[in-house]
């Protein structure tokens, strides 16, 4: 169980380093560019993995006090959401009060109808229906 567990421990290692390593930003990197600390964990599986956390990655929040994720967030070049994107709502407002004029529309038509209705029905009773 020993000699089993000398081996994953590293290698889980190895493959922690590995996936941290890559979902960090490139700025993040310290002392080499991010590619050379990839090939440095795969390589040095044992010594890599804990240079890299050691040396390799920027431990403090950034200058500035912002963290990665709001720095991506204000770089942010695409709408992520519909109700963030200016252009997306003024179409709903279009698209609105064309859906308004068309009730508004509707419902003078209605009006209308039912006024021929009940003229009919105090004309007389001459619907051609009833007989």
């Amino acid at each position: 169980m020993l000699r089993a567990l000398m081996y994953i421990l590293p290698l889980a290692l190895t493959i922690y380093a590995f996936i941290d390593c890559l979902n960090t930003p490139e700025d993040e990197a310290k002392h080499l560019p991010k590619v050379a600390w990839i090939f440095i964990i795969l390589l040095f599986w044992v010594v890599g993995p804990i240079v890299w956390f050691a040396a390799g990655k920027m431990r403090h929040a950034p200058a500035g006090g912002r963290t990665p994720s709001e720095r991506h967030r204000n770089h942010r070049t695409e709408w992520v959401a519909p109700d963030d994107n200016p252009e997306f709502l003024k179409s709903l407002r279009a698209e609105n009060e064309k859906d308004e004029a068309l009730l508004k529309d509707w419902e003078a038509d209605l009006r209308r109808r039912e006024e021929e209705l009940k003229k009919r029905e105090q004309d007389g009773d001459d619907d051609p229906k009833k007989s």
